[in-house]
């Protein structure tokens, strides 16, 4: 007879060693399954025959660095194999890759599959050789699919209370707690040992504390759960040869890092260029698909320097690199969403920590969007009105999807805009209709709110994404006046510009600006969009 116990298995508690020590060592004949049913009164298992082997089925073994899953697999197997000692039959682990929502009893019939696999045939887990050890409604999957559950810490499965406090209950309230983590009384008097002895040579819990608190990333590491990110990384590939040329003059080469690397584009140039042959490559991603991708695409060979490294790390609140050890950092599209998505104050800490990393001399490349310089004077926009449907841009119901938004004029567009844009974050957008009419539509509001919507107004595809996002939040000179206040020198190279390809294709014809004078419109020049920031460290 086997053990199953499938779980995450971040900590480990002194009650689960006492219980499966138990469960090992009793005749199974005396002892009762979950629904208080003698083992031996199961005609499905051979009771008579004890425990031979106990069975952990580490799930979402592929992912770590997260709310939801802190711990990367080794530690985990390394936690688990110490656990394991004195139980007195051999402890076998098995990774069980995350393949997302399953319907009914899917993920259970998956694992299985998976151990059987992996153990070459060796373990084909089966009602009559199995009882499965779970605490939780994942027993629900393996119960249905006929097993006997051994319910551990549950004492009522109706009411879903329990005996004894679970494992990951220890891990949130380890996260939550004030002070020195590891004299937490949960942690003290609940954790087995072995958990104890790794948490603490590795200092676990404060990662944990770290990633409980970032409420920027969420509970599977990614800053936005709105995003597709199917779209999102052709974009990136897209442009990222542009990219490159644009910042390549300023590379310094030696260790060179990539904080937003998405799906590794920029790096892939790099490690490409002569100039930076003997250079190292680190590539910091904290989406979890993304940094999946990264890897795939070292594996299959996608990099040509073989000194490429990807790592799922927050820079956000954190540190990327040790301090003084980068000669340079490049960000591209990133320090907008740290402001959209967190407060000004995270995107300050930012600034900080990068100067922090850079060793003297180094430099951080920053591209990204920039606000315009006057943000906060009024101006009239000009909507056209007759390049597509206006019947819905008073429903507030409007289906946000592509097709929809799509279909709608630039001013129905607006419309639209302006209820959604930041509306979740209590933003308000201001403007007052001058004139409305089947050909157009005029309004009067801050430059800030219209550069907003004309940077946003095409990207219907990503829409519930882009109307998180600030783009226009500082302009050229706060950022340099930011940079200075870190330490940085600007370098006299960095520049602003406006995609002309974008002035030509998406606001002629569709978006006109003025300024009101004496009660005349004159036309006001598209302001500049995008910024190539060089910062260095002297």
């Amino acid at each position: 007879m086997n053990i199953l116990i499938p779980g995450r298995h971040h900590l480990l508690t002194k009650f689960q060693w006492e219980y499966y020590y138990d469960l090992i060592h009793k005749n199974l004949e005396e002892d009762e399954d979950i629904n208080n049913t003698a083992y031996k009164n199961n005609k499905n298992i051979q009771a008579k025959e004890g425990i031979d082997n106990i069975i952990f089925a580490i799930t979402s073994a592929n992912h770590a660095n997260t709310r939801r899953n802190p711990l990367p697999l080794y530690m985990r197997a390394m936690m688990i194999e110490q656990f394991s000692e004195g139980l007195d039959v051999p402890a076998f682990l098995y990774p069980i890759d995350d393949v997302g929502a399953l319907p009914g009893t899917k993920f259970a019939e998956y694992t299985l599959k998976k151990i059987n696999n992996a153990s070459d045939g060796r373990f084909n887990l089966t009602p009559q050789n199995t009882i499965v050890a779970c605490s939780t409604e994942v027993l629900e999957m393996y119960e249905a699919l006929g097993f006997a559950i051994a319910p551990t810490e549950l004492s009522d499965r109706n009411t879903w209370t329990y005996r004894t406090g679970l494992p990951w209950e220890i891990v949130t309230e380890i996260a939550k707690s004030e002070g020195d983590w590891k004299k937490n009384k949960a942690f003290v008097e609940q954790a087995h040992p072995s958990t104890q002895k790794i948490w603490k040579k590795y200092d676990i819990g404060d990662n944990v504390k770290m990633l409980f608190a970032d409420h920027m990333i969420g509970a599977d590491g990614d800053i936005t759960e709105t995003r597709d990110y199917g779209v999102y990384v052709r974009q990136m590939d897209e442009i990222a040869e542009q990219k490159y040329n644009e910042v390549s003059p300023f590379i310094r080469p030696g260790r060179v890092g990539d904080i937003g690397c998405a799906v590794g584009s920029w790096i892939k140039f790099a490690s490409e260029d002569p100039r930076l042959l003997e250079s190292d490559f680190h590539g910091i991603e904290i989406a979890r698909k993304l940094y999946d991708e990264c890897q795939h695409r070292k594996e299959r060979g996608d990099f040509v320097n073989p000194y490429v490294f990807f790592w799922k790390r927050n820079a956000v609140t954190g540190f990327a690199f040790e301090k003084g050890s980068m000669n340079t950092i490049h960000t591209s599209s990133l320090t907008h969403e740290i402001k959209s998505y967190g407060k000004e104050k995270s995107l300050e800490k930012f600034v900080y920590n990068r100067f922090d990393e850079l060793a003297h001399g180094g430099v951080w490349i920053n591209r990204d969007v920039v606000g315009p310089e006057d943000k906060d004077r009024t101006i009239v926009m000009k909507l056209n009105a007759h390049d597509g449907k206006n019947s819905t841009t008073n429903d507030a119901d409007l289906e946000r999807s592509h097709n929809a938004l799509s279909e709608l004029s630039t001013a129905a567009r607006f419309k639209v805009f302006a209820k959604d844009f930041r509306h979740q974050e209590g933003y308000k957008l201001a403007y007052t209709i001058e004139k409305e009419d089947a050909e157009s539509l005029l309004v009067q509001l801050r430059l800030e709110d219209a550069c907003e919507f004309m940077s946003k107004k095409d990207y219907t595809d990503n829409w519930k994404s882009e109307m998180h996002e600030q783009f226009c939040f500082w302009s050229s000179s706060d950022w340099k006046n930011n940079l200075k206040q870190a330490g940085f020198n600007i370098h006299p190279a960095s520049y602003t510009f406006r995609n002309e390809w974008i002035v030509k294709n998406r606001y002629e014809g569709k978006v006109e600006l003025y300024t009101l004078q004496n009660g005349i419109l004159r036309p006001f020049e598209y302001p500049i969009s995008h910024m190539v920031m060089i910062a260095e460290k002297l």
